[in-house]
């Protein structure tokens, strides 16, 4: 499942690029390496990594002075206040022109924790949670930890929501009269497809029809590309509550902490969240995140600039030098969703890529077990990285 090709964009969504430092050429191979996150010891040393969300950069440097004040002062207690939600709202009025109501945002430890706890403000055990794959494995570990069913309602063949894979989704997921909710993943991971307005209006329309209620994950909503636009779900379907961060876009996930944010048609809804759900919040991690949000406009502008660029070049590097690939660069999301099943590396390319280029990316199969030829591949890295990363396909291709 292949998105559309999206057109190259002009010179005026990409303004001065190539004069703009980015984040994702600060750090060498061989510093990355020293770190010993999940990222860079998953594997052994000789494999290049190219899938868990981590970026191949440091964070703003008020992300970096604010958590150090906060060490050095011993501000290591429990969290308390809005701060992270008024910087929030302040972000979210900046660049999206959402207005958010502070007083009804709730934190919570991460995202998926969050999504789960909302799901549990409608749902009981044995009812329904659906899901559009190829999507985050999570989605499915999550909601069926909490005791709920899954259902699918696929995207389609372009990578973008179905209306009618939902309205059939929707309807067999509240069969026999159960409840249920549908998971959005907004932008969508892995397709890289940021849902239009009008998108959007359909889903809460065939939502209200079958009784279903919207979760949204909307991590990767800063990590649009320059001149698309990111539609928060809240604002088209007022019962739905979106998940948000700045964990992915700032590369806070050691420090991962998120808000909650009801429309205004769930704000009571989400007033009966568990005050044991905000006890899991790390007050490190809202410092981290409400200095990321209030000061960090700039670093991401430049990263996101650094993103398009690798999108592209990644692109024409795959057409030139393995012709077989499918993918063309996206709307959102640093990764690339890439279809191997006609670039010559075998019915499983992300095991082909290990084991032959030492090359380790996400296989399909855990996105969608109907995409087994399909890898998630984190472009958020350097120049010099990526080309090492096409190197490394292209070698597995040629090894026999």
């Amino acid at each position: 499942m292949t998105p559309p090709a999206t057109p190259t964009p002009g010179p005026d969504a990409l303004p001065a690029a190539q004069h703009l430092a980015t984040p994702l050429d600060a750090l060498d191979l061989a510093t990355l390496r020293t770190r010993t996150s999940v990222k860079w010891r998953e594997y052994p040393p000789d494999v290049l990594p190219a899938w868990v969300a981590e970026m191949d950069v440091t964070p703003p440097q008020p992300v970096v002075d604010a958590v150090t004040a906060a060490l050095v002062a011993g501000d290591t207690g429990y969290p308390h206040g809005t701060a992270t939600a008024e910087a929030f709202a302040a972000f979210a009025a900046d660049r999206w022109d959402w207005a958010v109501d502070v007083p009804t945002v709730h934190p919570v430890p991460d995202v998926m924790i969050g999504a789960t706890e909302v799901l549990r403000l409608h749902l009981r055990p044995g009812d329904t949670v659906v899901i559009s794959p190829p999507v985050y494995p999570p989605f499915t570990a999550f909601s069926r930890a909490a005791g709920f069913e899954v259902e699918t309602a696929h995207l389609g063949p372009d990578g973008r929501l179905d209306p009618a894979a939902l309205d059939a989704g929707f309807g067999r997921a509240r069969a026999g009269g159960r409840r249920a909710a549908y998971l959005l993943c907004n932008p969508h991971n892995p397709t890289g497809t940021a849902p239009t307005r009008e998108e959007l209006t359909t889903l809460g329309e065939l939502a209200r029809a079958h009784g279903v209620r919207i979760v949204s994950d909307e991590i990767h909503a800063p990590l649009t590309r320059p001149g698309t636009a990111y539609v928060p779900a809240a604002t088209v379907i007022p019962d739905a509550i979106a998940l948000v961060s700045a964990s992915k876009a700032f590369n806070l996930a050691g420090l991962k902490a998120a808000l909650a944010v009801p429309g205004p048609g769930a704000v009571d809804d989400l007033a009966r969240l568990p005050e044991t759900v905000h006890d899991g919040v790390s007050h490190l991690a809202l410092v981290a995140q409400t200095a990321a949000l209030r000061h960090g406009g700039p670093w991401l502008d430049a990263l996101r600039v650094g993103i398009e660029r690798n999108k592209h070049a990644f692109a024409a590097d795959l057409r030139a030098r393995v012709p077989g690939a499918r993918w063309q660069p996206t709307e959102a999301t640093y990764f690339a969703w890439v279809d191997l099943g006609d670039a010559g590396l075998g019915d499983d390319p992300a095991h082909t890529l290990l084991h032959r280029g030492r090359l380790a990316v996400n296989p399909g199969r855990t996105f969608d077990p109907g995409s087994p030829t399909h890898v998630r591949v984190n472009l958020a890295t350097s120049s010099a990285v990526l080309r090492e990363i096409v190197d490394r396909i292209v070698a597995s291709r040629d090894a026999r």
